[in-house]
């Protein structure tokens, strides 16, 4: 069994800037106060960087990596919602981009650490944690092998998206998933409203590549009318 490759890209949830640097570069979560943003866009940062620019074969090692800052984060600041949020995230990523048995540990892992950012703030981030673990319910396999429910998948992407009605990302995510349950036209709707989404400032590369998955997936629907 292997876990979707299309776990690294359900779980791409945006990025804040670019970074030139080929390794990654870690911010020491201690030190970090006022300068708790600077972090959040450090994290986002990096993981835009592996799972945009890095080959697949070295998407696995990196995000690992990267968890180790995550894990600290969330170790350092057990109370910021962000941090777990994105831990699940990194975890979520390195999951898809691994695959096999081994990926199902790590996906769960990932679901506790969002529902951890749930108990702390289920507003973070416009609603992340749910629109993450909506998708992690809809991508990992059901009882025995895993804890995939397409029930609860459902309940959180309505979260999400009452948290967020406008977002590019929830409406994407949505639309994948009913496209999958074959509600073909709410699919599309939820699309276009993705679409419709006002461009983020400092968050072209991820505006700009899930547009363009946005646009293969309606293609795909519309060729299915």
């Amino acid at each position: 069994m292997k876990i979707r490759q299309s776990l690294i890209r359900a779980m791409a949830l945006g990025c804040i800037m670019a970074v030139s640097a080929t390794h990654l570069v870690y911010a020491d979560p201690a030190a970090i106060v006022d300068g708790e943003r600077d972090l959040l866009s450090a994290v986002q940062a990096q993981w835009a960087k592996i799972n945009y620019e890095l080959d697949e074969g070295q998407r696995a090692a990196a995000f690992a990596d990267l968890s180790k800052t995550t894990a600290s984060w969330t170790t350092q600041q057990p109370k910021n919602a962000a941090a777990f949020i994105w831990h699940g995230i990194v975890l979520s990523s390195q999951a898809g981009a691994q695959g096999g048995l081994g990926a199902l540990s790590l996906v769960k892992a990932a679901r506790d650490s969002l529902e951890n950012s749930l108990k702390l703030d289920p507003k973070a981030l416009q609603g992340s944690a749910h629109t993450s673990l909506a998708t992690l319910y809809s991508k990992v396999p059901g009882f025995p092998i895993g804890f995939g429910s397409d029930k609860k998948a459902r309940q959180h992407f309505e979260q999400a998206l009452a948290l967020n009605p406008n977002g590019i990302d929830p409406n994407f995510f949505y639309a994948e998933f009913l496209a999958e349950e074959g509600e073909r036209e709410r699919a599309i709707e939820h699309l276009q409203r993705a679409l419709a989404a006002p461009a983020r400032s400092g968050r072209e590369l991820a505006d700009n590549g899930r547009r363009t998955e946005i646009q293969n997936l309606l293609t795909i629907l519309r060729a299915k009318s």
